[in-house]
C-alpha cells in the first residue's frame, strides 16, 4: 500500500478532518481575497494533517487486512469516511487559490492536493460515510470469498495455484466459473452505487468523471495521456499478437479442437492463471523444441530448502548488493510473510509505508515457488522506493507517477537471470544455459510479461467507460468481455449468467486500485533495464543482463527514487534513463530474438481473432 493520502497516485483516502482549513477572513469574519501567504499556510496544514493521519489510518488498515472481522471492517470504514471527508474539504479548498500566480513547489503541491483523491465523495452530508462503507464492503467480500471443491471450502490463493497446475479443462472451467460466482455478483449494485457517488464527487472538484480525475495525475492533460497509452500499446501489440497466435496453437495441440480451436480467441480458463493475465504456467506447452531451459526455479528453491522468510532475505540481498541500506529490524518484526492458519487475511501481496519514515513492511501469503520469488523482489522495490523518498515533503512522498512504483521492483526482477541464480547459490556455473537456449528463456519470460500487456491496459479502459457513463450497470459484464476479446483475444469458457459481474473477480476492481500503473510499469521496467545495463557497460543481449552487485547503477537508481513526486515524471525518467518519454522500444528489443522465432513458427497459421 502506497501513501494513503498524499499525491496524485494515492490509493485510498484515510485521514480525519482536523478543523477549519486556513483561509483569509477580515476582522468581521467576512471573506477577503486569498493571498500567497494563505496558500502557503493551506499547503503546510494539509501536509501536517496528511502526515499525522496517514500513520494512524495505515495502522487501522493494516489490522483490517490482517484480521478481517466485522469490527476491523467497521473501523476501516469509519477511518475511510473521515479520510474522504477531509480529502474533499482540502481538494475543494484549493479553489480559493486558483487565481493566484502560484509557482514551483507551491503550485505543484496545490495541484496534487486537488487531484489526490482516488474516489472522491461529494461534500454533502453522509456521502463520504456511504462511500467508505461500500468500498470496505467490496474489499472484504473479495478477500473472504471461497468456493466449494469436492466438499471443501477453498480460498482464492489456493485456487490461483490450482489454476496454474491443473490441466483438466472441465475442472478448470469449474474452478473458473465458481470463483466468479462466489462473491462478485453480490458486488454489482454496490459497485454501481459507488460509481454514482464518486462521479458526483469528481464533478464537484471540476472533473467530468472519476476517469478524467485518474488520468489527470500524469503531468499532462487527461486526453493527451489517454492518447499516450494508445501509442504505447501500438508499439507492443504486434509482439502480443504473435505470442497469442503461437500459444493458441500449442493449446490446440494439447487440448484439441473441442476445447481450443486452431483459430479465434483463446478460452480464458486454460491459460494457467485465474484471470488469464499472465501465462507463465503454460511453459510446459509452449517451450520451444530443443531450446527449453534445463532447470525449474521452483524446484531449485524447494531443493535448497528455501522458506518464505529466506526468499525475502535473498530479495533484500539484491538491493543491498546495489549499495542500498538493509531493511530495518522493524520490517522483520512487523511484516506478514506467511499466511496465518487461524484467521482470514488479505493475501494479495502488498508493500506498506506506515509512518512515512522507517516503518516499512510487506504483506504476503508467500509460497516457495518461482512466482512468489519474483513477487518478493517486486514488493521490496516498493519499500525501497518508499524509504528513498522519505526526505521529501509529505505531498511528494510517492512515485514520480504510479507506474514508477510498480516498475521499480519488476525492473529488479528482470535481473533474476541464470547468472544471478549462480551468484546466490541456486545454480552451478555449469548449469547456465548457453545461447542456444535463449529462446526458451525469452519464451518463459514473455508468457508473463508480454501476455500481461493488454490486460494491464483494458482494466482501466473498462473503468473509464463505466465512469463516463458509456457503459451502464446493466452492461458491465458485456462490456468487460468485449474489451477482453478486443485486446486480449480471449473469451469465457461458457455463457455467462445474467447476474455475472466478472470484473469483480479481479482484486483491483472491488479494491478500487487504478490499473493503468501496471501497464505503464511493464513498459517502463524494460526502459529501466536497458538504461541500467548500458550504465553497467553490458554489451550482450539485453535479456542476459543482471545488475546484481553493481553499486554504480544502484547509486543512480536510488537518486531517481529519492526524487519521489517532487518533479514532473519526465524529469525522474530522464534522471535514470536519459530520455523524457515512455517508450515501448526497449521491450521490443528485449524480445527481438523471440519475435523472429514466433514469426517463423506462425508463418503458416491464421493469426488474430
Amino acid at each position: 500500500m502506497k501513501k494513503l493520502l498524499m499525491g496524485a497516485s494515492a490509493l485510498i483516502l484515510v485521514a480525519a478532518c482536523s478543523g477549519q482549513l486556513p483561509g483569509n477572513t477580515d476582522a468581521a469574519g467576512a471573506d477577503s481575497p486569498a493571498t500567497m501567504d494563505d496558500a502557503a499556510a493551506f499547503v503546510e496544514k494539509a501536509e501536517a494533517d496528511f502526515l499525522d493521519m496517514n500513520e494512524y489510518a495505515s495502522h487501522v488498515f493494516w489490522v483490517q487486512a490482517n484480521f478481517i472481522t466485522h469490527d476491523t471492517s467497521w473501523l476501516a470504514a469509519r477511518v475511510g469516511a473521515e479520510a474522504t471527508e477531509m480529502g474533499v474539504e482540502y481538494a475543494n479548498g484549493t479553489k480559493q487559490f486558483k487565481d493566484l500566480p502560484l509557482e514551483g513547489d507551491l503550485a505543484r503541491k496545490m495541484k496534487m492536493i486537488a487531484q489526490g483523491l482516488t474516489l472522491p465523495a461529494p461534500s454533502k452530508d453522509g456521502a463520504a460515510k456511504e462511500l467508505a462503507k461500500i468500498t470496505t464492503s467490496l474489499d472484504s467480500m473479495y478477500s473472504s470469498g471461497t468456493i466449494d471443491i469436492d466438499g471443501e471450502k477453498v480460498a482464492l490463493d489456493d485456487l490461483e495455484v490450482m489454476m496454474g497446475t491443473e490441466r483438466n479443462p472441465e475442472f478448470l472451467k469449474e474452478i473458473w466459473e465458481k470463483w466468479r460466482m462466489a462473491s462478485a455478483p453480490q458486488m454489482h449494485d454496490k459497485y454501481a452505487r459507488m460509481v454514482e457517488i464518486a462521479n458526483e464527487g469528481a464533478r464537484e472538484l471540476g472533473f467530468k468523471d472519476v476517469g478524467e480525475l485518474w488520468l489527470s495525475g500524469y503531468d499532462m492533460p487527461p486526453a493527451d495521456m489517454a492518447k499516450e497509452v494508445d501509442r504505447l500499446w501500438g508499439q507492443v501489440a504486434p509482439l502480443y499478437d504473435q505470442l497469442h497466435c503461437y500459444t493458441r496453437a500449442k493449446l490446440n495441440e494439447n487440448y484439441g479442437d473441442d476445447v481450443q480451436p486452431e483459430t479465434g480467441p483463446i478460452r480464458a480458463d486454460i491459460l494457467g492463471n485465474m484471470w488469464a493475465q499472465t501465462w507463465g504456467n503454460l511453459y510446459e506447452f509452449a517451450k520451444p523444441e530443443g531450446a527449453s531451459i534445463d532447470y525449474d526455479l521452483t524446484d531449485l528453491l524447494v531443493k535448497a530448502e528455501y522458506t518464505p522468510r529466506k526468499m525475502v532475505e535473498v530479495g533484500e540481498g539484491f538491493y543491498s548488493s546495489l549499495g542500498l541500506e538493509p531493511l530495518p529490524d522493524t520490517f522483520w518484526e512487523r511484516s506478514l510473510i506467511t499466511k496465518p492458519k487461524d484467521r482470514t487475511v488479505v493475501c494479495h501481496a502488498s508493500a506498506w509505508d506506515i509512518d512515512s519514515a522507517d516503518d516499512i513492511r510487506i504483506k504476503m501469503c508467500t509460497k516457495v515457488n518461482a512466482e512468489d520469488f519474483g513477487t518478493v523482489h517486486h514488493e521490496l522495490g516498493h519499500n525501497y522506493y518508499q524509504r528513498a523518498y522519505k526526505g521529501q515533503s509529505p505531498i511528494f512522498q510517492s512515485g514520480a507517477h504510479d507506474g514508477f512504483h510498480e516498475a521499480i521492483g519488476d525492473f529488479i526482477a528482470l535481473s533474476i537471470t541464470p547468472q544471478y541464480l549462480v551468484q546466490i547459490g541456486l545454480l552451478d556455473e555449469s548449469q547456465i544455459p548457453d545461447e542456444s537456449k535463449d529462446i526458451g528463456l525469452l519464451m518463459e519470460r514473455a508468457l508473463d510479461k508480454v501476455s500481461f500487456l493488454p490486460f494491464g491496459l483494458l482494466m482501466d479502459k473498462w473503468r473509464w467507460k463505466v465512469f463516463s457513463g458509456e457503459v451502464t450497470p446493466e452492461n458491465y459484464n458485456t462490456a468487460w468481455w468485449e474489451l477482453r476479446k478486443q485486446y486480449q483475444g480471449i473469451v469465457p469458457p461458457g455463457a455467462r449468467p445474467d447476474n455475472a459481474f466478472d470484473p469483480g473477480g479481479k482484486y483491483h476492481i472491488p479494491g478500487n486500485t487504478p490499473y493503468l500503473r501496471y501497464f505503464l510499469s511493464f513498459i517502463m521496467q524494460f526502459q529501466f533495464q536497458k538504461a541500467a545495463c548500458e550504465q553497467a557497460g553490458w554489451t550482450g543481449p539485453l535479456h542476459r543482463c543482471s545488475i546484481y552487485g553493481n553499486k554504480e547503477v544502484g547509486a543512480r537508481f536510488n537518486a531517481m527514487m529519492e526524487m519521489g513526486q517532487s518533479q514532473p515524471w519526465p524529469d525522474a525518467l530522464e534522471a535514470f534513463t536519459g530520455t523524457r518519454q515512455m517508450d515501448g522500444s526497449a521491450i521490443v528489443e528485449y524480445f527481438a530474438p523471440l519475435m523472429e522465432y514466433l514469426k517463423e513458427e506462425n508463418k503458416d497459421r491464421t493469426c488474430g481473432w
